[in-house]
């Protein structure tokens, strides 16, 4: 199937920093664009028709402090997989383009949220090496209409093309709803640790020189 990618300069958010991107993405499935700023605000203008994920992005933008707009549609009268996982893949291409060659960040970051009864635990590295652990049992398979496996779809996308060793566990639990705005709220603050700039820190925060 043929796909076409679009990646151009944005200036979305009113951050002093200058990592912004734009990452459009074209098949025959989906069609999505995603504009961003890491030293942004943490405004969301996020609509991809699948309501539930769309609240789950504004959470994430808005703990992250990443100024995030998405635009998708797709085929969901199959079913939201596809819109979920290609919005994983434009996401991670847009923030792996805006970190550039993630000089002077602090590349790591750990955090644990809790959601009301449930808790979620999430440790990444925007090291180059993409791989995803997650740790997750749910209480329903479903939030509303959303196919809660879709989850783990979307983060396997976006670790995927941020290049980022990303593991996720929620030890715990009794509410779907909770859960999930568990992990993305942990993601996102833990997102902000990691793309943050080390003041400490001028160059690439590796041994090997380059991420």
């Amino acid at each position: 199937m043929a796909k076409q990618n679009r990646q151009s300069a944005s200036d979305f958010g009113a951050g002093s920093g200058n990592r912004t991107a734009q990452v459009d993405r074209k098949t025959g499935e989906t069609d999505i664009s995603v504009r961003l700023n890491l030293d942004g605000s943490g405004r969301g203008e996020v609509s991809t028709g699948v309501e539930f994920f769309d609240h789950m992005l504004n959470s994430l933008s808005r703990h992250s402090l990443i100024d995030l707009q998405i635009r998708a549609s797709g085929d969901l009268e199959v079913d939201a997989h596809h819109t979920v996982e290609d919005v994983g893949i434009v996401l991670g291409q847009a923030l792996d383009k805006a970190l550039g060659d993630r000089s002077g960040i602090r590349r790591y970051g750990s955090s644990s949220i809790p959601m009301d009864e449930a808790l979620a635990e999430v440790s990444l590295d925007i090291g180059g090496r993409p791989y995803l652990v997650y740790q997750a049992r749910f209480a329903t398979e479903r939030v509303g209409t959303f196919d809660i496996e879709l989850v783990r779809e979307f983060l396997l996308a976006l670790s995927t093309h941020l290049k980022m060793n990303l593991h996720v566990t929620v030890p715990y639990g009794a509410n779907t709803h909770h859960m999930a705005e568990a992990i993305f709220k942990a993601l996102a603050v833990t997102l902000r640790a990691a793309v943050e700039r080390d003041p400490r820190r001028s160059g690439i925060p590796s041994t090997k020189g380059q991420l």
